[in-house]
């Protein structure tokens, strides 16, 4: 078990370097590269959270946790980029730590899409959900994510940087059908998703403000209570 852990620390870096350079010198098939290295990115952050000791109460914990983040998303299907899924990932990164916060982004964009659909987007939002938690847990300790103010512009810069991300997929995509994509395309692409990508960050400002204080007090207070993630 040791030497598979070595492994995949140091074998899924590798891949991923391999991949990058596919994409520079093979670039009619960068799309499908790309998949390979938002793979591998997601399998070494797993790889990461399995070399943790976890208790079972833990692990229960991350899958309520994803669960309520990929339900959230249902009842707000028909109201584009509006849902409390990135909030909940948000908050769930910075109570319980990056690892943690990735792993229930990741696990609640793939098993929203079960319901929602599965597709080549799944792997992009299983990352940029999952980085929304890393990040969140990487920045939870600053003076930025500790003030109320803080909180607020993560998630509005969240709310953009996810649809950027989406962005991308999306433009990776269109140049798989011999679409040429240039800089105003991609700058047309871009305008098209505005409103969309501000619906999202304005939605994650509302979460916050009604629900922001609450969610954090009680998960905390799972926290310290069972010394979850200590």
């Amino acid at each position: 078990m040791q030497h598979i852990r070595a492994l995949g620390k140091i074998g899924l870096p590798i891949v991923a370097l391999i991949l990058l350079g596919l994409t520079i010198w093979w670039g009619e098939n960068y799309f499908l590269i790309s998949i390979g290295i938002i793979a591998s990115a997601i399998l070494l952050i797993l790889t990461r959270f399995e070399n943790r000791k976890i208790e079972a109460r833990e692990l229960v914990l991350i899958a309520v946790l994803a669960s309520i983040a990929a339900v959230g998303r249902i009842p707000f299907a028909s109201l584009p980029s509006v849902q409390p899924t990135t909030f909940i990932i948000m908050i769930s990164g910075l109570v319980f730590g990056a690892e943690s916060g990735f792993i229930i982004g990741a696990v609640a964009a793939l098993a929203s899409n079960m319901i929602l659909g599965q597709g080549p987007w799944t792997p992009w939002q299983m990352v940029a959900w999952g980085l929304v938690g890393f990040s969140a847990g990487l920045l939870g300790r600053t003076k930025f994510l500790k003030s109320t103010w803080g909180k607020i512009v993560f998630g509005v810069v969240w709310g953009f940087l996810f649809g950027w991300i989406m962005n991308v997929w999306g433009i990776l995509s269109l140049s798989q059908y011999g679409n040429v994509i240039d800089m105003n395309a991609v700058l047309t692409y871009f305008a098209g998703s505005a409103l969309f990508d501000f619906m999202h960050a304005v939605s994650n400002t509302v979460f916050f403000v009604l629900f922001g204080k609450k969610w954090i007090a009680v998960l905390s207070r799972f926290k310290r209570k069972y010394g979850l993630m200590e």
